[in-house]
């Protein structure tokens, strides 16, 4: 294990922001972590933990310590007739461990096909897409707690996964490296293809979902379609969080006295505004309301919205995270003008 001094993470962000560390250093075994965690420049400074740095902007150099999870390996620990437990390693590449399990005949996350990233940083994320998400599978996480190197595991319950959210995100926050995790999954057919954007490409290519492929195959075909390869044009994907709404109750006030906005009023003013039911309340597509303030496509200096899908922030090259972050408070504050509903980034800046 060695550490560098004054590092360049450009190639280590897919925004591909030019930025220096002042350490770095790369993991690749639970052994270089336990030296990790005795070094001076890992106790004296503060910590990024990266694994495809896809989920990441930086604003600015960062004045401590980069690790980058590069543990490897996926095993199956156990298995019967009907359900397999497979534990990954963090630095496993998140697409890398979707066609293992496709190949296998292992169904849950086949849905979560072409997700960029790293497995370590699923659960942080609790990433999800076409209807599905790491909660529906995860059976725990192998953490190492960064104050004192003592390894963990966690529960799915104990981290507390929301919405693109966990316990790591908050409470936890910088306090646990992620290891390896482990996912329950199924031998026994279980399709999920009721999302609307995924039904409706099985029905237009005449599709019938004969396996585990053929449903990875479509919502790698859809994202390819609509998300930009940061490869050609430097990207974090999905930038804001979809928002949550109350169905009604239109006099309802938050705790600060303002007025809720809730389904009942946007529908009043937007009647062909797209809107999905997930328990109790209703999820507006980030996308949606970002495209009908009028940024869809739009180019700022060097840093702008999509032309394709009005989610995904680009650097059109050479931008700064400082310039990708105006972009995105700009955007935040006119959609809020426009529908009254706040939009959280996705992405994580540093």
């Amino acid at each position: 294990m060695e550490i560098y001094k004054n590092y360049d993470l450009t190639k280590l962000n897919t925004f591909g922001i030019s930025v220096y560390a002042k350490f770095f250093v790369q993991v690749r075994n639970e052994k270089d972590l336990k030296e990790l965690f005795n070094s001076a420049e890992f106790k004296n400074n503060k910590k990024v933990f990266l694994g495809g740095g896809s989920n990441v902007l930086f604003t600015k150099d960062f004045d401590g310590i980069v690790v980058l999870n590069k543990m490897k390996g996926i095993e199956i620990l156990r298995e019967d007739e009907k359900n397999v437990l497979i534990r990954a390693f963090g630095g496993e590449i998140w697409h890398d461990l979707v066609i293992f399990a496709v190949e296998h005949g292992y169904w849950g996350i086949e849905n979560l096909s072409l997700i960029p990233g790293t497995v370590g940083a699923a659960p942080m994320q609790n990433i999800g897409a076409y209807g599905a998400e790491l909660a529906n599978v995860l059976e725990n996480v192998e953490a190492y707690e960064v104050e004192s190197g003592a390894k963990r595991v966690f529960r799915q319950e104990e981290c507390e996964l929301g919405y693109r959210d966990s316990i790591f995100k908050n409470s936890l926050k910088g306090k646990y490296f992620i290891s390896a995790i482990t996912l329950k999954l199924s031998k026994i057919e279980n399709k999920n293809i009721t999302y609307k954007s995924l039904l409706e490409y099985l029905k237009k290519n005449n599709t019938e979902v004969q396996n585990l492929k053929d449903i990875s195959s479509a919502v790698i075909a859809i994202r390819r379609s609509v998300l930009p390869d940061p490869k050609e044009i430097a990207n974090a994907g999905s930038f804001f969080k979809s928002v949550f709404v109350p169905a009604r109750n239109a006099s309802h006030s938050d705790a600060g006295g303002e007025k809720v906005v809730t389904l009942e009023d946007l529908l009043e003013k937007y009647p062909n505004m797209p809107y999905f039911k997930e328990g109790g309340v209703i999820k507006i597509p980030a996308g949606w309301l970002v495209e009908q303030a009028g940024w869809k496509g739009k180019q700022i200096g060097r840093v702008g919205v999509h032309k394709k899908h009005a989610l995904v922030l680009v650097n059109h090259g050479g931008a700064s995270g400082e310039e990708v972050k105006n972009l995105a408070e700009e955007i935040i504050v006119s959609v809020q003008a426009k529908f009254g509903l706040t939009l959280v980034p996705e992405v994580n800046l540093i």
